[in-house]
């Protein structure tokens, strides 16, 4: 079967196989993890998960002609959910000891990292997570404050995981080629992580701040809190700086002070 990307989807298929086998050893599958694998496409990245012997192997595809596809390929070697993996609940994907793997749709990728993040369940059961994102993207994941590239998605990622950079990734490798290059991240959940009532209210802590990232951040807190310099003073923040400038630690105890008051 002829299979066409389809734009609208963002599909790009991965072809390179040192690329393929890089993330397979990055994924160290043992025979008691369950593999979770988004956006498989054409299944060259399947076909080599199924060699490591997983104990089961979840497969999310939301285009159906790559789901019969894959159906048809695979067989009963894989678990296949054709549907759009934003819509699917947590606890159909729940499963001790997983290994989550997905080269992402460009248009649709940081939703797919937020989703997993604001769940309650399922990074406290998962391993590690592989990503491919839009290497702009992945900057901005790892982007550290006082970084030009540090923003919202910096702040949300290093919340709950710790994140690696392992490598940029040439068009070439993917077919077809996009305009850009890609990179590989790997998330390892932590095991303990500051608390907050709802991932909901540290982003839109977040996006106040941020929309307003050339501004000194008493703006941002005056919107959030009414009075800036009450709560720069109770959290030891120095209201004359930038969005920019505050570590990941103090937008969350920020996010606290907001949650006492709504």
């Amino acid at each position: 079967m002829k299979i066409r990307p389809k734009k609208s989807l963002g599909q790009n298929f991965l072809k390179d196989n040192n690329i393929l086998d890089l993330i397979i050893k990055l994924g160290d599958i043992k025979s008691k993890n369950t593999v979770i694998e988004i956006g498989p496409g054409t299944g060259n990245l399947t076909n080599e998960i199924i060699k490591k012997n997983p104990l089961k192997l979840i497969v999310i595809e939301k285009d159906n002609e790559l789901a019969k596809n894959l159906k048809i390929k695979f067989k009963e070697n894989i678990k296949l959910i054709n549907q759009d993996i934003l819509k699917i609940k947590d606890e159909d994907l729940v499963n001790e000891n997983m290994i989550i793997f997905g080269n992402l749709p460009y248009n649709i990728s940081t939703q797919i990292l937020v989703k997993l993040i604001r769940s309650k369940i399922l990074l406290k059961l998962c391993k590690k997570i592989i990503f491919m994102f839009q290497k702009e993207v992945a900057d901005r994941i790892i982007a550290q404050p006082n970084s030009s590239k540090y923003g919202r998605i910096s702040i949300i990622s290093s919340w709950k995981m710790n994140v690696k950079k392992i490598q940029e990734i040439n068009p070439y490798s993917f077919y077809p080629a996009p305009k850009v290059k890609s990179a590989i991240l790997v998330f390892e959940p932590k095991k303990n992580f500051y608390k907050i009532k709802d991932c909901k209210n540290l982003e839109y802590v977040t996006q106040v701040f941020f929309n307003f990232r050339r501004k000194k951040i008493k703006k941002s807190l005056n919107i959030l809190f009414g009075n800036y310099e009450k709560i720069s003073k109770k959290l030891n923040i120095d209201f004359n700086k930038r969005p920019q400038n505050l570590e990941p630690d103090t937008y969350l105890k920020l996010c606290t002070e907001y949650e006492k008051i709504i």
